[in-house]
């Protein structure tokens, strides 16, 4: 045997933030993927209580269960605050970030530069599959709510729901 047996029984964790105001498509691909590279995937989503999002916190982890329930090693769960913290509370070295462009890489390389500066938290960049590389949760509302065609976009209870959102708020 190498190593202490703690060691060797040690999961590899992982989280994948966001605001996942509603998860798309392009979200999905990212957890899929670090759910192949980790043994637990904690899917963190951002309360930020100086802005209004579309959806409820709540709304937002049930989506995000729903849509990650065939994968057995991700959790979801809500946080305010620092991501590193989140991180050191539950004892996940690395952070997973999809990459859908070039103009995504300037930001999250500085902020994984600073988490890893305050708290030694690694980043992992993973490119986003390019059928997703034009997508957010912001460009699914904003064509969603002129009426356009998003079911590609995301899974079917999502656009279920935020089609029902949608209609409520006119």
């Amino acid at each position: 045997m190498t190593g202490s047996e703690s060691e060797e029984t040690e999961l590899r964790r992982a989280v994948c933030p966001g605001s996942f105001d509603p998860i798309t498509n392009g979200h999905l691909d990212i957890i899929a993927r670090a759910s192949k590279l980790y043994d637990v995937v904690h899917v963190a989503v951002m309360i930020n209580q100086s802005k209004q999002g579309l959806f409820t916190v709540d709304e937002r982890i049930d989506l995000i269960r729903r849509a990650t329930a065939q994968y057995g090693n991700v959790e979801v769960e809500a946080f305010h605050g620092l991501l590193v913290d989140f991180c050191k509370q539950r004892d996940i070295p690395a952070i997973v970030k999809g990459l859908r462009a070039v103009s995504d890489f300037d930001y999250e390389l500085q902020m994984a530069q600073m988490n890893n500066g305050l708290s030694g938290v690694e980043t992992l960049f993973v490119p986003t599959n390019p059928t997703y590389s034009f997508l957010s949760s912001s460009l699914v509302k904003e064509v969603a709510a002129w009426g356009g065609d998003v079911s590609h976009l995301v899974p079917p209870f999502v656009l279920e729901a935020l089609t029902e959102r949608l209609r409520k708020k006119d």
